[in-house]
């Protein structure tokens, strides 16, 4: 047999025979053309009819535009003549002149080949601009680059951004050192066989310096960072999500090490299957599977990471979770006071601030504020000192800042009648008296009668001396108390109930029920956790929060039964406080309707004139 019999050609060796065929056809047409135009010679009219007189001519060969003749005799290298045609009328008519004249044939194809492809170019270059146009109102993006991905590129000269400019979450910072040394030096940790985590999740409530910290790492690495928020991948056509991580992945590859930052992890990496009343394979689900799978196919060991960051940890897909893929994950929480004071001194570098001004104290009027917000701080601190015309920056203007941020702007404008002012005095000074009574709560800042945001028409602030992680239930049975301490104060002093302790009423309603269903504070239900606490990291409203588990209606009957009691118990407490120091309520409200606003030194003395009492003496109040 012979050594190909029997054999197929490949695709490839089909194309090279294709090829050559096609160079073959092309070669000799090309030699009929040369051929052709070596063998014949243009004349005029008149010299080819002198030609055909004079009988050189064998045969003549007639189109639409021209005539060709075939000599007798070769003349020359030329063995045909070729000329246009003329009307034979107008022909005899010139000959009579003896002058020699032809007929020009003019070439029109550019024209008939324009007029074709003009029109074309008009009406697709007028639906290309109307396309991009309705696209980009649309949200598409770029129709040629749908399936590109949209991160942004940084390298170490621009991302502007290192572990100096990082405070308040030491734990954080201290975790993705170790990822910053292993892109510098990956063969001091494969010395013993070990492989740096493929992914890192930073965790944490939002404005808590999670997308700070990415850029931080790569800026101290000095390595390519790619940045990209999870809701870019998604698009309105299927598979450009898919397509989009590809080509992340492939772009990260070729300049690897390198760092992928996904922002908002929780758009893509969505739990399959959590709405199935929606869809069970959406767009958004093929980019988490694509996603997954690239994390499962590169290695480590070429120095390729992935961060990512997220707020609502407990919303994603428990595969993205697993080892292997996000390996690590760091918790960015909200800085105690001492990171709130690091984080002070980040900020204010650039502020004018007063030489007396101690960022501790700053930092104790601030509690569960976050990185961002204490940013904002400083900033609307320096705008205050900026409207007065100082040229420092003082604790007052921090103060007044805090109070702008937490309570929200002063409505002066908002003009109460002077019943509703008087019942808003009593009010406010009946938080802080119940709280000033107490042994043992935040101490009283400021009180004011100034109307704030949206419906606050007075507000009440304490000032934490520590931050706390724990609490007992006493110390929120005095938390409740100082809640139920302007509704106390209203019924004391009017004898009626307002609309004003609306607020006050919701807040010790939940941490009541956070007693008792939550912590096991109540002896008759037991040590029962009846509404487990998932994690969550965002202050959400609660309509959205997850329901209690469900419970007898008798067990459900005694639940209600121990909410109310609580928050009764508080109520009979600041009742019984305010009662016995009503000349003291009196004269604090009085002064507070003069003044508006009674600072913290004004407090101090209204507390030295108080009678505590025991709640142990109130714990059988009015039910």
């Amino acid at each position: 047999m012979p050594p190909f019999e029997g054999r197929k050609l490949d695709k490839k060796q089909t194309w090279n025979v294709g090829y050559w065929l096609l160079a073959a056809v092309l070669l000799l047409w090309l030699q009929g053309i040369w051929q052709s135009a070596s063998q014949s010679e243009v004349v005029p009219y008149s010299a080819f009819e002198q030609a055909l007189s004079e009988g050189r001519i064998v045969d003549v060969t007639v189109t639409d535009l021209t005539m060709s003749g075939r000599l007798k005799a070769t003349e020359g290298q030329k063995s045909v003549l070729v000329t246009a045609r003329i009307e034979p009328d107008l022909a005899a008519r010139l000959d009579k002149y003896n002058v020699p004249y032809t007929r020009v044939v003019e070439s029109t194809w550019l024209k008939n080949l324009a007029s074709w492809i003009v029109p074309s170019l008009v009406f697709f270059g007028l639906w290309f601009f109307l396309f991009r146009s309705f696209a980009d109102k649309q949200g598409m993006g770029g129709f040629l680059s749908i399936g590109k991905s949209r991160a942004k590129i940084y390298v170490q000269t621009n991302t502007g951004v290192t572990f100096a400019d990082v405070a308040g979450v030491d734990e954080a910072r201290h975790e993705l050192e170790e990822v910053v040394d292993f892109l510098k030096h990956p063969q001091e940790y494969g010395r013993l066989g070990a492989h740096i985590p493929k992914g890192v999740l930073l965790v944490g409530p939002p404005g808590t310096g999670k997308t700070l910290l990415a850029k931080a790492v790569a800026g101290e690495a000095g390595v390519p960072f790619f940045s990209i928020s999870g809701s870019e991948f998604v698009e309105m056509f299927v598979g450009v999500g898919a397509a989009r991580v590809r080509d992340l992945f492939d772009q990260a590859r070729k300049m690897a090490p390198a760092i992928i930052f996904i922002d908002e992890l929780d758009a893509l990496g969505r739990a399959r299957g959590a709405f199935p009343g929606l869809g069970g394979h959406d767009e958004k689900e093929q980019t988490l599977n694509q996603l997954l799978s690239e994390m499962d196919g590169f290695d480590a060991s070429v120095g390729l990471i992935i961060l990512s960051a997220t707020n609502r940890p407990e919303i994603l897909d428990p595969a993205l979770l697993r080892a292997g893929r996000f390996d690590r994950q760091v918790l960015v929480d909200r800085p105690d006071r001492k990171g709130r004071t690091d984080i002070l001194k980040v900020h204010v570098r650039k502020v004018k601030l007063d030489a007396a001004l101690r960022l501790e104290d700053i930092a104790g009027l601030t509690p569960g504020f976050s990185g961002a917000d204490l940013a904002n701080l400083v900033n609307e601190a320096t705008l205050v000192a900026t409207r007065r015309k100082a040229d420092q920056v003082t604790l007052p203007d921090f103060t007044a800042a805090v109070e702008r941020i937490v309570a929200g702007l002063e409505r002066r404008n908002r003009v109460l009648n002077p019943k509703e002012r008087e019942a808003v005095a009593f009010h406010e000074m009946g938080h802080a008296l119940v709280a000033l009574a107490q042994p043992g709560t935040d101490p009283v800042h400021k009180v004011s009668i100034i109307p704030r945001g949206i419906g606050a028409l007075g507000y009440t602030i304490q000032r934490p001396t520590e931050d706390r992680y724990l609490m007992t239930r006493p110390e929120l049975e005095k938390k409740i108390a100082v809640l139920m301490g302007g509704r106390a104060a209203e019924k004391l002093v009017f004898e009626v109930l307002s609309t004003g302790a609306a607020d006050d009423l919701a807040k010790a309603t939940d941490m009541a029920r956070d007693m008792v269903t939550r912590y096991g504070m109540d002896e008759g239900l037991g040590y029962v956790a009846y509404e487990p606490k998932r994690q969550q990291m965002l202050e959400l409203p609660a309509g959205v929060l997850p329901q209690a588990s469900p419970v007898s209606e008798h067990t459900q009957q005694c639940i209600d039964d121990a909410i109310r009691g609580i928050v009764m118990a508080g109520f009979a407490q600041a009742s019984a406080i305010l009662q016995a120091n009503r000349a003291v309520l009196e004269r604090g409200a009085r002064a507070l309707l003069e003044k508006e606003t009674l600072d913290e030194a004004a407090i101090r003395a209204l507390a030295l004139e108080l009678k505590q009492i025991d709640a142990s003496e109130t714990r059988s109040g009015p039910a």
